[in-house]
């Protein structure tokens, strides 16, 4: 079992959470509501691959081109499995990393995007802020566990104005400007 320890201070999460949003560039706000509204989509039932692509666009614009290799069978089949309720991590995560073009964080981004109350995005910052590094699937099943425990103590609160309007999702705004702000740091020094 992977073990993680909150490396900023809990009094701070929902001060880096706000500064991330703050920092962001307005094409990062752009492509993120998009892909949160794409997660909507695909919530309501809208397998489509431009549902998908917008939320691998927020991800990683770079592997977008990777998602026409999939057909539009299997890419709605793979969603119906992630956005459904009953799905576990596992099972979504597997689904979504059988299309070409998704590896694991982009299957976690995807999935935060279709349910930011169940899931949070794998990323290399949030996990540095939870003193970490390594990515696997089970891994993955248990980073989710650990920051929904993190969320549900209301260490921060749900960003009403920002996409994913979802304590979970704050959570991983603060973790991810946490690094950020340290990696800034170290750049100065």
């Amino acid at each position: 079992m992977s073990q993680f320890e909150l490396q900023p201070a809990e009094s701070e999460l929902q001060q880096f959470a706000e500064q991330c949003w703050q920092k962001a560039g307005e094409r990062e706000h752009q492509l993120e509501t998009e892909a949160y509204e794409a997660g909507a989509s695909i919530r309501a039932g809208e397998y489509s691959l431009a549902n998908l692509e917008a939320i691998v666009r927020w991800k990683s614009e770079r592997v977008v081109h990777y998602l026409i290799g999939n057909s539009e069978a299997k890419i709605r089949s793979v969603l119906a499995v992630a956005a459904s309720p009953e799905s576990s991590t596992r099972k979504a995560v597997e689904a979504l990393m059988e299309l070409r073009g998704v590896d694991l964080a982009i299957a976690s981004a995807i999935l935060a995007a279709i349910d930011p109350e169940r899931y949070n995005v794998l990323d290399f910052r949030t996990l540095e802020a939870l003193g970490h590094a390594r990515h696997d699937v089970e891994f993955y099943a248990e980073y989710v566990a650990f920051c929904r425990r993190l969320a549900e103590r209301g260490l921060v609160k749900p960003q009403p104005d920002l996409p994913g309007d979802t304590p979970l999702h704050a959570l991983e705004r603060a973790l991810w400007e946490w690094s950020r702000s340290r990696a800034e740091h170290r750049v100065l020094v």
